[in-house]
C-alpha cells in the first residue's frame, strides 16, 4: 500500500508539534501508523551524507544551488518512504526581504502531498504563546504580523495545491482544546 502523504504546517508558535503529536497518540492507539518527518531535519542529514556540512548551523551558509539540490534530494528520499509519511514543516519563511516558500516547486513534485493541513489559531493566542515560551527564540512581532504570515500561508498552500491537486484542510489549534484540534487533525489523517 502506498500510504499517504501529509504535509502539516503552521506559523511559530501556533503549537503544531504539540497537535502532531496528540493526534499521532490517537492514531496509535486505533491501529493506524505515521512516519513523521520533520522537513528541515531530514534535509539536514542528506546534507551531512553528502559532506556539505557537520552541524546544523552550517546549512544557512549554503550555497542557494546546494540548497536546492538538498531539497530535491530530501523530496526524493520522503517520496520514497512507503506507508502513511506525515511531513512537518513550514509553509512559508518570513524573512527580512519577505516571504520564502517553505516548499518549493522541485519539493512538490518529488512528494506529491495528498493533503495539505494548516494549522492556526488567533493571532493574539499565538502571541502570547511566543511571549511565554521560553524555550524558544523567536522573533519579536505584533498580532497583526502573526495575522499576515497566517494569510499568506493559506494563499501559498492554495498555489501548492495547484501544482498538485492535493486537498488542504485548516484545523484551529485554540487555547485550551488541543484534544479538539488533536481529534481534527487524527480524523484528517485516517
Amino acid at each position: 500500500m502506498a500510504g499517504k502523504k501529509v504535509i502539516i504546517t503552521g506559523v511559530p508558535g501556533v503549537g503544531k508539534t504539540t497537535v502532531i503529536n496528540e493526534a499521532l497518540k490517537k492514531l496509535r492507539e486505533s491501529g493506524i501508523e505515521y512516519q513523521s518527518i520533520n522537513f528541515g531535519s531530514f534535509m539536514f542529514e542528506v546534507a551531512k551524507s553528502e559532506n556539505f556540512v557537520k552541524d546544523r548551523d552550517q546549512m544557512r551558509t549554503l550555497d542557494r544551488a546546494v540548497q536546492k539540490k538538498l531539497q530535491q534530494q530530501a523530496g526524493q528520499a520522503i517520496a520514497k518512504i512507503s506507508g502513511n509519511v506525515l511531513i512537518d514543516t513550514h509553509a512559508s519563511v518570513k524573512t527580512p526581504k519577505g516571504y520564502l516558500a517553505g516548499l518549493p516547486e522541485w519539493v512538490l513534485r518529488e512528494i506529491m502531498p495528498d493533503i495539505i493541513v494548516l494549522v492556526e489559531t488567533d493571532d493574539d493566542q499565538i502571541l502570547m504563546r511566543r511571549l511565554t515560551d521560553e524555550t524558544r527564540a523567536r522573533d519579536k512581532e505584533g498580532s497583526r504580523a502573526i495575522s499576515e504570515h497566517q494569510q499568506f500561508n493559506r494563499s501559498i498552500a492554495a498555489a501548492y495545491a495547484m501544482l498538485t491537486g492535493c486537498t488542504i484542510k485548516i484545523v484551529t489549534n485554540a487555547d485550551f482544546l488541543l484534544d479538539r484540534s488533536s481529534a481534527d487533525l487524527a480524523e484528517v489523517l485516517r
